[in-house]
């Protein structure tokens, strides 16, 4: 029963992990995008010249440290949402969301190989790949039922409910 009452909370938390998964996804090439831009790209190669000569522990610190600068502006975000700017805030948060999984993307994609030398983030990798692959097994039959419920072929909710309109509104224009 408790199983039961929890699967609400347990896909909520899939979806979520999911989003975060796939903005990691998505964005990812976005900076690539941005990175051939602008000078990035030379940036990019200049860092994973540095990080080869790292020790695997010096690597995660690479890791962290270009995140914790997007703190203030997710506390920025937290003001404005206090202080009602509530437009400024979201725009703030989702901006600040962005970045920092655009960074975290770009600076994992340079320090990935040294990261996964260290045994316990290898196994901490493994998890969350392992994670991410039971969230999709979890929100997979609830992402086909809505798209075949938002396809409208005929056995769907959605073209039921059309049907229903078209009749009543045929139904209200012969009443008259």
């Amino acid at each position: 029963m408790i199983r039961r009452l929890l699967q609400p909370v347990w896909i909520l938390l899939a979806v979520i992990f999911l989003i975060e998964a796939w903005l990691w996804d998505h964005l990812e090439p976005i900076v690539a995008r941005v990175v051939s831009l602008i000078p990035l790209r030379a940036f990019k190669q200049w860092l994973a010249d540095r990080v080869d000569t790292l020790s695997p522990a010096m690597t995660l610190i690479v890791f962290i440290v270009p995140v914790i600068p997007l703190f203030p502006l997710k506390m920025v975000g937290l003001w404005l949402l206090a202080h009602e700017y509530w437009i400024s805030a979201i725009l703030t948060i989702i901006f600040a969301k962005f970045l920092g999984v655009g960074v975290a993307a770009f600076i994992f994609d340079v320090t990935r190989p040294k990261l996964l030398e260290m045994e316990w983030f290898e196994k901490l990798y493994d998890f969350v790949m392992a994670l991410r692959a039971k969230a999709n097994a979890l929100v997979d039959p609830i992402r086909v039922r809505i798209k075949h419920a938002l396809r409208g072929d005929g056995s769907s909710w959605s073209s039921r409910t059309l049907r229903l309109i078209q009749r009543f509104r045929k139904s209200v224009h012969e009443a008259r």
